[in-house]
Protein backbone atom coordinates (compact mmCIF):
# COMPACT_ATOMS: atom_id res chain seq x y z
CA UNK A 1 0.00 0.00 0.00
CA UNK A 2 1.32 3.42 -0.97
CA UNK A 3 0.05 6.57 0.75
CA UNK A 4 0.03 9.88 -1.11
CA UNK A 5 -1.78 13.12 -0.51
CA UNK A 6 -3.48 14.40 -3.64
CA UNK A 7 -5.15 17.80 -3.54
CA UNK A 8 -5.11 17.71 0.25
CA UNK A 9 -6.74 14.29 0.55
CA UNK A 10 -4.80 11.25 1.75
CA UNK A 11 -5.10 8.21 -0.51
CA UNK A 12 -3.90 4.68 0.22
CA UNK A 13 -3.42 2.95 -3.10
CA UNK A 14 -2.51 -0.58 -3.97
CA UNK A 15 -0.06 0.00 -6.80
CA UNK A 16 3.23 -1.30 -8.11
CA UNK A 17 5.86 1.19 -6.85
CA UNK A 18 7.07 1.55 -10.45
CA UNK A 19 3.64 2.58 -11.77
CA UNK A 20 3.73 6.07 -13.27
CA UNK A 21 2.11 8.62 -10.97
CA UNK A 22 -0.13 9.62 -13.89
CA UNK A 23 -1.90 6.26 -13.90
CA UNK A 24 -2.27 6.23 -10.12
CA UNK A 25 -3.89 9.67 -10.31
CA UNK A 26 -6.17 8.83 -13.22
CA UNK A 27 -6.96 5.14 -12.81
CA UNK A 28 -6.72 4.50 -9.09
CA UNK A 29 -7.71 7.87 -7.61
CA UNK A 30 -10.09 8.84 -10.42
CA UNK A 31 -8.87 12.36 -11.24
CA UNK A 32 -8.81 12.63 -15.01
CA UNK A 33 -7.81 16.27 -15.53
CA UNK A 34 -4.14 15.31 -15.83
CA UNK A 35 -3.64 14.05 -19.39
CA UNK A 36 -1.49 11.41 -21.02
CA UNK A 37 0.32 12.91 -23.97
CA UNK A 38 3.59 11.31 -24.97
CA UNK A 39 4.58 9.04 -22.08
CA UNK A 40 8.17 10.27 -22.32
CA UNK A 41 8.11 13.59 -20.38
CA UNK A 42 8.40 15.57 -23.61
CA UNK A 43 5.00 17.25 -24.06
CA UNK A 44 3.95 18.48 -20.60
CA UNK A 45 0.30 17.37 -20.76
CA UNK A 46 0.78 15.28 -17.60
CA UNK A 47 2.33 18.03 -15.45
CA UNK A 48 1.37 18.01 -11.76
CA UNK A 49 2.96 19.54 -8.67
CA UNK A 50 4.96 17.29 -6.36
CA UNK A 51 5.71 19.21 -3.18
CA UNK A 52 5.24 22.42 -5.13
CA UNK A 53 7.46 21.57 -8.08
CA UNK A 54 6.22 20.83 -11.59
CA UNK A 55 6.89 17.20 -12.53
CA UNK A 56 5.91 15.04 -15.48
CA UNK A 57 3.66 12.43 -13.92
CA UNK A 58 4.01 10.05 -16.88
CA UNK A 59 7.60 9.27 -15.88
CA UNK A 60 7.43 9.92 -12.13
CA UNK A 61 7.13 6.64 -10.25
CA UNK A 62 4.32 6.50 -7.74
CA UNK A 63 6.91 5.41 -5.16
CA UNK A 64 8.54 8.86 -5.48
CA UNK A 65 5.23 10.44 -4.45
CA UNK A 66 4.78 8.18 -1.41
CA UNK A 67 4.25 10.36 1.64
CA UNK A 68 4.43 13.48 -0.51
CA UNK A 69 1.94 16.17 -1.53
CA UNK A 70 0.63 16.09 -5.09
CA UNK A 71 -1.54 18.78 -6.63
CA UNK A 72 -3.36 18.14 -9.89
CA UNK A 73 -5.32 20.56 -12.04
CA UNK A 74 -8.40 19.67 -9.98
CA UNK A 75 -6.60 20.97 -6.88
CA UNK A 76 -5.20 24.19 -8.35
CA UNK A 77 -8.20 26.07 -6.94
CA UNK A 78 -11.42 25.19 -5.16
CA UNK A 79 -13.75 26.92 -7.61
CA UNK A 80 -11.71 27.28 -10.80
CA UNK A 81 -10.87 30.79 -9.63
CA UNK A 82 -7.09 30.66 -9.65
CA UNK A 83 -5.86 33.81 -11.45
CA UNK A 84 -4.40 31.63 -14.19
CA UNK A 85 -7.70 29.84 -14.71
CA UNK A 86 -9.53 33.16 -14.87
CA UNK A 87 -6.98 34.64 -17.26
CA UNK A 88 -7.01 31.49 -19.40
CA UNK A 89 -10.76 31.88 -19.80
CA UNK A 90 -10.67 35.63 -20.39
CA UNK A 91 -7.94 35.33 -23.02
CA UNK A 92 -9.61 32.35 -24.74
CA UNK A 93 -6.43 30.30 -24.50
CA UNK A 94 -7.71 26.77 -25.13
CA UNK A 95 -8.44 25.60 -28.60
CA UNK A 96 -8.70 21.82 -28.36
CA UNK A 97 -7.81 22.07 -24.66
CA UNK A 98 -5.90 18.82 -24.33
CA UNK A 99 -2.64 20.39 -23.15
CA UNK A 100 -4.23 23.01 -20.95
CA UNK A 101 -4.04 21.29 -17.56
CA UNK A 102 -0.30 20.78 -18.00
CA UNK A 103 0.13 24.33 -19.27
CA UNK A 104 -1.70 25.73 -16.24
CA UNK A 105 0.29 23.64 -13.78
CA UNK A 106 3.60 24.76 -15.31
CA UNK A 107 2.46 28.38 -15.39
CA UNK A 108 1.43 28.22 -11.71
CA UNK A 109 4.97 27.29 -10.69
CA UNK A 110 6.36 30.03 -12.93
CA UNK A 111 4.20 32.71 -11.31
CA UNK A 112 4.94 31.45 -7.82
CA UNK A 113 8.67 31.71 -8.50
CA UNK A 114 8.55 34.81 -10.69
CA UNK A 115 5.47 36.98 -10.10
CA UNK A 116 6.36 39.42 -12.91
CA UNK A 117 7.79 37.37 -15.77
CA UNK A 118 9.02 38.82 -19.04
CA UNK A 119 8.06 37.30 -22.39
CA UNK A 120 11.41 35.49 -22.38
CA UNK A 121 10.83 34.18 -18.85
CA UNK A 122 7.47 32.81 -19.95
CA UNK A 123 8.85 31.30 -23.14
CA UNK A 124 11.66 29.63 -21.21
CA UNK A 125 9.42 28.29 -18.44
CA UNK A 126 6.74 27.05 -20.82
CA UNK A 127 9.03 25.64 -23.52
CA UNK A 128 8.47 22.08 -22.30
CA UNK A 129 4.70 22.29 -22.79
CA UNK A 130 3.65 21.48 -26.32
CA UNK A 131 0.39 22.80 -27.72
CA UNK A 132 -0.63 21.05 -30.93
CA UNK A 133 -2.97 23.93 -31.75
CA UNK A 134 -0.23 26.56 -31.40
CA UNK A 135 -1.90 28.82 -28.83
CA UNK A 136 1.46 29.96 -27.45
CA UNK A 137 0.76 33.68 -27.90
CA UNK A 138 -2.50 33.34 -25.97
CA UNK A 139 -0.72 31.32 -23.26
CA UNK A 140 1.83 34.10 -22.89
CA UNK A 141 -0.87 36.79 -22.79
CA UNK A 142 -2.83 34.86 -20.16
CA UNK A 143 0.24 34.45 -17.97
CA UNK A 144 0.86 38.20 -18.15
CA UNK A 145 -2.83 38.78 -17.30
CA UNK A 146 -2.63 36.40 -14.31
CA UNK A 147 0.56 38.12 -13.13
CA UNK A 148 -1.27 41.46 -13.25
CA UNK A 149 -4.23 39.97 -11.35
CA UNK A 150 -1.82 38.61 -8.74
CA UNK A 151 -0.15 42.02 -8.42
CA UNK A 152 -3.61 43.52 -7.81
CA UNK A 153 -4.15 41.13 -4.92
CA UNK A 154 -5.57 37.95 -6.42
CA UNK A 155 -4.27 34.89 -4.56
CA UNK A 156 -2.10 32.35 -6.35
Amino acid sequence: MISITVNGQLHHIDADPNMPLLWAIRDLIGLTGTKFGCGAAQCGACTVHLNGEAVRSCVTKVSRAAGQKVVTIEGLSANNNHPLQLAWNEMNVPQCGYCQSGQLMSAAVLLRENPNPTDQDIDDAMSGNICRCGTYQRVRAAIHKAAAMQAEGAKI
